[in-house]
């Protein structure tokens, strides 16, 4: 019995993104995906007609109600003022979970591991990804790095739940929580929560660091790998590159009620119009879409006879090597030479099945969360300060009887005052600490305000400090009790 048409949306980008996208359309069509498709523009030609974002307000409602949106890479124009569109989409769409499989195609494409089957799942609207920065004085710009508790807890879930999904047997955790104690802290607190719900899957946590090269070194101890935002962008670059190239990585971008699928590189605008470029990376974007949408059978044909013609050596430029590949084909060559294959299965390479399932379902769109004893007791003032720092902190510190006493000045994160060490640099944005055993207002915050502005420091920004049942809500300076 037939499927009904799944409605999707296409956009064919800039560059190479048209020949990419009109062959992976090919191969879909061919294996009788039965797709209702609707093109967009986006990209280049969208932003030089006056959208900073890359996107009319119009496609936003053609995307939403649509199964799935196939995106083919875009240029964005040079100079400021311009947003990246990828962040736009992700942010606006709640699509919070990136999911970049990395899988080694050895020996039909080069790559020292052999045995690499990775899927790096990042968490997709957070971390420095918000983009918050500003410049705070003459030499220091500062940008807001954000945690939430319901981020971790839908893409750590996700990560789980997509590996039960998928027949996976671990889940390994990326931070940097030895030096971000609170903010990657949160995540991989949450991680332990979470896994303990599933006992089935083995998991583990690595300092990110380490981790990156345990992932560059021996691949194929890992599984699924979970971790913040800029983490896994960096290193789902790096895995994709090691499994065999770039170029041949897919990606999806889920969401709770949207999701987004795309090639992870660029739209290479010097292979433009050639039938030079390689497709792969946007066909297995496809084929993570049509498992999205419940055409697992169709994607395990697709991406079988894609196997099937690596097998064969029929290989694009990027990839092509002597004693390997047998014939080098064109864009177009290349996803005629995957149709020839539908229905055939690979010999060396490893069978796939996919069960179109989605793990996003699984995923609450909304957590409660307990709630716990918040107190103001201080506030962290971030100035800018040309003078010494001597005259800085004389006029920093209040007398006795004021309801603040300045308990630290910081520069770049370092405490400085009191106990400064001589070699410490200090530059002209420091931290005023004010703390208060008496009862913080909105208003005591005010009058502390005025009578530094009074007392001629020139204040950025404010961080109001809290304790959360009587925990620090903030990051303590050395001693600070």
């Amino acid at each position: 019995m037939p499927h009904s048409s799944i409605p999707i949306v296409v956009a064919e980008g800039d560059g190479i993104g048209p020949e990419i996208m009109s062959a992976t359309l090919h191969v879909m069509k061919e294996a009788g995906a039965n797709l209702d498709i609707h093109h967009v523009e986006i990209g280049e030609k969208v932003y030089l007609r006056g959208h900073s974002a890359g996107i009319e307000p119009k496609t936003w409602d053609v995307i939403r109600a649509s199964k799935g949106f196939l995106k083919a890479p875009i240029t964005t124009p040079q100079g400021g003022g311009f947003k990246s569109l990828n962040v736009t989409i992700r942010t606006t769409l709640g699509l919070f979970a990136n999911v970049r499989p990395c899988m080694s195609y050895y020996p039909f494409v080069n790559t020292k591991h052999p045995k690499m089957d990775v899927v790096i799942i990042r968490e997709n609207e957070e971390d420095l990804y918000t983009g918050i920065e500003y410049r705070q004085s003459q030499d220091t710009i500062h940008a807001l790095k954000i945690i939430s508790r319901q981020g971790c807890e839908r893409i750590i879930r996700y990560a789980f739940e997509y590996a039960i999904a998928m027949g996976r047997k671990k889940v390994t955790c990326f931070t940097k929580d030895n030096i971000l104690k609170m903010s990657d802290g949160l995540f991989h607190k949450v991680f332990e929560e979470i896994g303990v719900e599933y006992p089935t899957i083995e998991k583990e946590h690595w300092i990110v660091d380490i981790g990156a090269a345990k992932l560059a070194d021996t691949p194929e101890n890992f599984d699924v790998i979970v971790m913040p935002n800029l983490y896994g962008d960096i290193l789902s670059d790096v895995a994709a590159q090691i499994a065999g190239s770039v170029g041949l990585a897919g990606s999806s971008n889920i969401g709770a009620r949207a999701a987004m699928f795309e090639a992870i590189h660029g739209s290479a605008p010097r292979r433009a119009g050639q039938n030079l470029a390689n497709p792969s990376g946007l066909l297995l974007a496809s084929v993570q879409m049509l498992n999205h949408v419940g055409r697992g059978e169709i994607a395990a044909l697709i991406q079988n006879a894609w196997l099937r013609t690596l097998e064969d050596g029929i290989h694009t430029y990027d990839i092509f090597k002597e004693g390997v590949s047998k014939v080098r084909v064109g864009t177009r060559e290349f996803s005629e030479a995957v149709v020839e294959r539908l229905g055939k299965k690979p010999h060396t390479l490893k069978e796939v099945e996919f069960k179109g399932v989605n793990s996003a379902k699984k995923v609450p769109v909304e957590n409660k969360i307990s709630q716990q004893e918040k107190v103001l007791v201080g506030v962290d003032v971030f100035i800018e300060w040309q003078g010494t720092l001597e005259d800085l902190q004389k006029k920093a510190i209040f007398s006795e009887e004021a309801p603040f006493r300045l308990a630290m000045i910081g520069n770049r994160g370092t405490k400085v005052w009191p106990d400064q060490a001589l070699e410490t640099l200090c530059v002209d944005s420091y931290r005023l600490r004010y703390l208060t055993k008496k009862k913080v207002t909105s208003e005591s915050i005010l009058s502390l305000l005025q009578e530094l502005s009074l007392r001629q420091i020139d204040f950025t920004h404010i961080e109001n400090l809290y304790t959360f049942d009587g925990a620090a809500g903030y990051t303590l300076a050395p001693d600070e009790q």
